[in-house]
């Protein structure tokens, strides 16, 4: 696969609404991600996505009960004990309600406000019986980085360094997603928001395999085994509603 000439990720690219001028002074921080993945061949996803056509913004269609499956026996770390946890151990699959956020990566500055706004509503998330589970892709070394500065609470995040979550919902990968999607521009209505978040950011938490971060994330809200919400996020920054994903656990906890 031939490589990406730094010229194509340019700051000054046209069409990069994210990088031309990021929030709070930020273009340090994407910058040298841009330029590590402009030297580092993007990895191939190992066999074939089970989620083959685009699925919009909080439309549960598409993903039908062989991927709730399939996901069910995926393996993350948790943060907390270093130790692999299968996705159906990570609550009830009966009755459990449980919000599940997937970052980025544990370096994207992005994800440490979208971490920062889901640890002020843990305890919304609490009152309804809603259990929070943040995954971010990278290892637990870089995902305890995160819980330290942040801080985020060490007992609701997991590692997948893998991304086979990802892959198994069959999130949004590469360059133009991660750089150049126009839906990355929300992030200009939050700079207050990302540059109090990352107060205490640091790079150290992006993952070694640079090409790591060009995975976008999305939010799910499930109820046992049955998906009530799903959102794909449709470039950097792009994140679901929060007060969205509350009314739902809000509801859901009434019912």
């Amino acid at each position: 696969m031939a490589l990406i000439s730094p010229k194509t990720i340019s700051l000054s690219h046209p069409r990069s609404s994210l990088c031309s001028s990021p929030p709070s002074s930020a273009a340090h921080l994407i910058l040298p991600f841009a330029q590590s993945i402009s030297r580092t061949p993007v990895r191939k996803i190992s066999g074939k996505r089970p989620l083959t056509r685009r699925v919009m913004a909080s439309s549960v269609t598409g993903f039908d009960s062989g991927i709730i499956d399939s996901l069910g026996d995926v393996s993350v770390l948790s943060v907390a004990t270093d130790e692999p946890v299968f996705f159906r151990d990570l609550w009830d699959q009966n009755e459990g309600v449980a919000v599940v956020a997937l970052l980025r990566h544990f370096g994207c500055f992005c994800c440490w406000e979208l971490a920062s706004n889901l640890k002020g509503a843990k305890s919304s998330f609490d009152s309804a019986g809603v259990k929070l589970i943040a995954v971010g892709v990278g290892t637990s070394d870089k995902a305890r980085i995160l819980a330290e500065r942040l801080p985020f609470p060490l007992d609701c995040l997991y590692a997948d360094p893998n991304r086979k979550a990802y892959d198994v919902l069959g999130l949004y990968y590469g360059l133009g997603r991660t750089f150049f999607n126009p839906a990355s521009v929300k992030i200009f209505s939050r700079s207050e928001s990302i540059k109090k978040a990352v107060k205490n950011y640091t790079m150290a938490a992006t993952p070694d395999d640079k090409s790591s971060v060009l995975q976008q994330g999305g939010m799910f809200v499930f109820k046992g085994k049955q998906l009530l919400y799903a959102r794909k996020d449709e470039g950097t920054g792009d994140h679901a509603p929060l007060d969205e994903i509350l009314n739902i656990c809000c509801k859901t906890s009434v019912a």
